[in-house]
C-alpha cells in the first residue's frame, strides 16, 4: 500500500503519484497556491492568481500539474458531522493478538470499506491502529464495534475514547516555510 490517502478518490489523470519516499520541492508560487487551495478550494483562478502573482491560466496550469503529479490528492468539502446527524465521534485504539502482514493488510482493506471510519492510522506503540469513527448514537456505535471488533478473532483488545469537543479538524499542511512569503 502506498502512502496515499485511502478513501479519497484521486484525480483520474494523476499519472505520476508521489511515492512515500519521494518528496516534491515546490517553488514559492506552488507553495503559496497549495496553502491557499487547501484552506479554500473554491477560490477562482483569478482570485488565486491575484494572490500569487500569476494569470488565471498560469494558476490553472500549475494546479493541473500538481494534481497530475499526485501532490494534490483530491478537492474535498468538510461536512459538519452534527449537521447530518453524526452526533458521536470516537477515537478507537485497536490491538491485534499477533501482528502479521496478512492480518494488517486484511484490516486495512476492511476499514477502508467502512464509511463510519473517517481516518485510520497504522501506528507504533501499544496499539496497532488508531481509528477516527463517527456514529449517529451509541447504539449505532455498538453495532459498528460488533461488526469490526467483536467478530474479528485477530483483535486482542480495543479501547474507545469519546470526543467531547472537536477543537480542530482538517487536512491543512503547513506551507509557510516552503513559500517564503
Amino acid at each position: 500500500m502506498t502512502g496515499r490517502v485511502t478513501g479519497i478518490t484521486p484525480y483520474p489523470f494523476a499519472t505520476q503519484p508521489i511515492e512515500p519516499n519521494q518528496r516534491m520541492e515546490p517553488d514559492r508560487i506552488d507553495a503559496r497556491l497549495l496553502d491557499l487551495v487547501q484552506r479554500n478550494n473554491r477560490m477562482s483562478s483569478e482570485e488565486l492568481g491575484a494572490k500569487v502573482g500569476l494569470s488565471a491560466s498560469g494558476v490553472q496550469r500549475r494546479l493541473k500539474r500538481l494534481r497530475s503529479e499526485g501532490v494534490i490528492e483530491a478537492d474535498v468539502s468538510i461536512v459538519s458531522p452534527k449537521a447530518i446527524g453524526r452526533n458521536v465521534t470516537m477515537l478507537m485504539l485497536i490491538t491485534f493478538e499477533r501482528t502479521r502482514a496478512d492480518i494488517v493488510d486484511r484490516f486495512k482493506r476492511a476499514i477502508c470499506r467502512m464509511p463510519e471510519v473517517m481516518s485510520g492510522f497504522y501506528v507504533t506503540g501499544p496499539a496497532d491502529f488508531v481509528l477516527l469513527i463517527t456514529a449517529n448514537d451509541m447504539e449505532d456505535y455498538e453495532k459498528f464495534t460488533r461488526s469490526l471488533v467483536r467478530d474479528n478473532p485477530d483483535i486482542e483488545r480495543f479501547e474507545t475514547m469519546v470526543v467531547l469537543d472537536r477543537v480542530k479538524a482538517g487536512f491543512t499542511l503547513p506551507m509557510a516555510s516552503m513559500a517564503r512569503w
